[in-house]
């Protein structure tokens, strides 16, 4: 089985700016793709974030260093680029990982009002793409 580097994208916002807000935003969208993607931190490459130009209480890499196996993953903050109009107090992921999964099995988790952002990621659109990447790769 050959592995390969995927991506997983993510997003979800917070209510304020606030160190605990974006601690809580930030853990609970890693443990939603963590469990729906099923990654060891070994296999992860690198971790992209984005936040938009109203968050800067605490960089979200730093929330994330503290997960158990993720010190010595790459970590990258980077400002979203600001559009008019576009969601307020949104964090985003990029998440490349190592694994023998194709890209059409990855689990993207937009939390909170980041569903708007990929309303074409919800659960039951997830749910099929995961049974039938998992029927056609075997």
């Amino acid at each position: 089985m050959e592995w390969k580097v995927q991506g997983i994208r993510g997003a979800t916002t917070v209510t304020e700016n606030s160190l605990d807000a974006i601690a809580e935003a930030v853990t609970e969208l890693l443990n939603e793709i963590e469990a729906h993607n099923q990654f060891n931190p070994q296999d992860v490459v690198c971790v992209f974030f984005t936040a938009t130009r109203d968050l800067d209480a605490i960089f979200p890499a730093a929330v994330a260093r503290n997960r158990p196996g993720w010190d010595n993953i790459p970590l990258l903050d980077l400002q979203q680029m600001h559009v008019a109009g576009s969601l307020p107090f949104c964090i985003r992921v990029l998440i490349q990982v190592n694994t023998p999964h194709p890209q059409s099995a990855m689990v993207h988790c937009y939390l909170r009002n980041a569903r708007n952002l990929r309303p074409d990621l919800s659960i039951s659109q997830i749910n099929k793409s995961i049974s039938s990447s998992i029927e056609s790769y075997r």
